[in-house]
């Protein structure tokens, strides 16, 4: 079996070839530095190519009887279960991810698919009543046409796929633009997958283009109808300005900072537990992250003492060592930019009680204490930094947890689980977790944030919804009256 080796190639119009760019983009590893491969990169000529051919192809896909697509979609499941390994391997080596995070990522990716897989058989229509004698309303269920997708490097195949896999089964075209410092993982891969799978030359397209170049072509074109993001809120913002001038639709996951609150009659044990996990899988680099803790102020310091223990146990190194479990972040600049944060907290009056430290592009853990205005509080740290806040009731918490201007995800953990219900319903986030932690995404779920975290809403129907339309078409089956033939005209 052929494997997914030197995938440093765009795939548009069912070719794999070098884009007609002057610039060259290197995918290194984020651990050791070493150049896994270069990418010419695409230019606008290249985007409107894409499009183009993913608009030809969907037309005779959406034709195509549904059985046939949902078992095209189900092809691809069995060659991801098959490539697991391998693509684990590409997860770790270009992305910088440990081995527990690449599996679980591949195991979202195949849940994804699969669900997707039903969709070609679930575009059913209605009849509808109708308020004139003699009418039947029919609405019918139709692909949007071409869809595309903007992809991010901290979870590049789960979090392309799940937009990518729901288009194409609904019926789209799709062209993806993957993170440049992901390409392969974010992009190629999945190309790489669908291709062998055998879905039509063209429908789908993958490519990587200088945006000093092509500036916000790939969103402006006039073919897709919806663009998918996944990345920051400014630039989700920009496109979702972009997507309101030329009249098409937008779904945005942007950024988060979580808050887990633990109420004085929660198990201290087990919230600590929750906390590590929902703040350092892969490297605190999860929109759904835990940012900050927040904990009733009787159960503080044994929960800050317990906390800070098990985080250094916390082994940290190459991700190629399956013990490791924080490995590199995806460049120097992420690391700088939070070591800055850190300076500034400390100067607003933060304590560190744990403090980490910088080798490379790996940054060991760090924990601060302080208030929800210090800049590790205040800013997505999208890394291994956790703050830890007091609060002396409910009340405060619930301030404090929704003193953001995000709402992607978060947790509480209570003594009580309707205690607990209660007080996640209080939170203006899109998804909270009683007695469990904030990283949670399930491929039957709406998956999505409220405010400055997003629009729309991934997983299961939801997805559906998000990448196709309806069409009214109404039969008139008995001659209507019609004022403009009765008498008093004349």
């Amino acid at each position: 079996m052929e494997t997914y080796q030197n995938l440093h190639q765009h795939y548009i119009a069912g070719k794999w070839r070098d884009g007609g760019g002057s610039s060259i983009n290197e995918v290194t590893n984020p651990y050791s530095g070493e150049v896994l491969g270069k990418i010419k990169m695409a230019t606008a000529d290249d985007i409107d190519e894409a499009y183009t051919s993913a608009r030809n192809a969907q037309t005779e896909w959406a034709k195509r009887n549904p059985f046939e697509r949902s078992s095209i979609i189900e092809k691809a499941v069995h060659i991801l279960e098959e490539r697991r390994e391998e693509i684990v391997e590409h997860l770790i080596e270009e992305g910088g991810s440990s081995h527990l995070k690449a599996n679980v990522e591949i195991d979202f990716v195949i849940a994804i698919t699969r669900e997707a897989s039903s969709f070609p058989l679930r575009m059913d229509g209605q009849i509808v009543p109708s308020l004139i004698a003699g009418k039947e309303n029919r609405i019918y269920r139709k692909p949007l046409g071409v869809v595309g997708v903007i992809g991010p490097f901290n979870f590049p195949m789960y979090l392309a796929m799940r937009s990518v896999a729901p288009a194409l089964a609904a019926g789209n075209g799709v062209v993806v633009k993957p993170d440049r410092q992901t390409a392969v993982t974010g992009g190629f891969l999945i190309a790489k997958v669908f291709e062998e799978a055998g879905i039509p030359k063209g429908l789908l397209n993958v490519l990587v283009p200088d945006r000093k170049e092509t500036g916000d072509a790939f969103v402006e074109h006039p073919i897709p109808r919806l663009i998918s993001f996944t990345g920051s809120t400014p630039v989700g913002r920009h496109i979702g300005e972009l997507c309101g001038k030329h009249i098409k639709k937008a779904v945005l996951e942007l950024g988060g900072n979580n808050a887990l609150i633990v109420l004085h009659d929660a198990d201290i044990d087990r919230a600590a537990g929750s906390a590590l996990f929902g703040k350092f899988m892969h490297n605190g680099q999860v929109c759904m992250a835990i940012n900050r803790i927040i904990v009733h102020r009787d159960k503080y310091e044994e929960f800050v003492q317990k906390f800070v223990d098990s985080v250094k146990k916390i082994k940290v190194g190459d991700p190629k060592n399956k013990e490791n479990l924080i490995g590199p972040l995806i460049n120097r600049k992420s690391v700088d930019g939070i070591l800055e944060n850190i300076e500034k907290a400390k100067s607003q009056g933060a304590e560190i009680v744990l403090e980490g430290k910088a080798e490379g592009n790996i940054l060991h853990p760090y924990v601060l204490t302080g208030t929800n205005d210090v800049a590790t509080a205040k800013n997505e740290m999208f890394g291994p930094v956790a703050t830890i806040i007091p609060a002396d009731s409910d009340e405060e918490a619930v301030h404090i947890a929704n003193d953001t201007q995000y709402g992607l995800s978060g947790a509480v953990h209570a003594g009580s689980v309707e205690r607990g219900v209660e007080v996640a319903k209080q939170l203006h986030t899109g998804m909270v977790h009683v007695n469990d932690q904030s990283v949670n995404d399930e491929p039957l779920i709406a998956f999505g944030g409220e405010k400055d975290s997003g629009l729309g809403r991934f997983g299961g129907e939801w997805s559906l919804e998000e990448f196709t339309t309806v069409q009214w078409i109404s039969v008139q089956n008995e001659k209507r009256d019609n004022p403009f033939e009765t008498d008093y005209l004349d």
